[in-house]
């Protein structure tokens, strides 16, 4: 069964920094391009970044050089830094595998709440 556990959200002011975490299991995660998605109440879900099973990254342009995304395969873990926080950077924040993701079970997980605010 594929399962996606995010972590490493929370309440942070303007100009902050958090440090999302995934854990990813019931798939063989090394072989797998992985993504970070975002979602606010009344909007889609928003892809944030993506990373390649060769660790190619690609970024939305609104978080291009303010988040980094990365994976350590031998820990099936995939993370997020995000620097210079803004409030717009604001939502729930999910991983997953692309491919999943527009499957037919997109197994999505609980996500993590970021809340930018002063």
């Amino acid at each position: 069964q594929v399962k996606f556990v995010e972590s490493g959200g929370g309440l942070v002011q303007p100009g902050g920094s958090l440090r999302l975490s995934c854990a990813a299991s019931g798939i063989m995660f090394e072989g797998y391009n992985m993504a970070w998605y975002r979602q606010v109440p009344g909007k889609q879900r928003e892809l944030v970044a993506t990373i390649t099973f060769g660790d190619d990254t690609n970024y939305a342009d609104s978080v291009k050089g303010r988040f980094t995304i990365s994976r350590v395969n031998t820990e099936n873990t995939l993370y997020l830094q995000m620097n210079s926080l803004r409030s717009e950077d604001t939502a729930v924040y999910y991983c997953n595998a692309p491919t999943i993701a527009s499957s037919g079970d997109p197994s999505w997980g609980q996500g993590t709440q970021v809340t930018v605010s002063s």
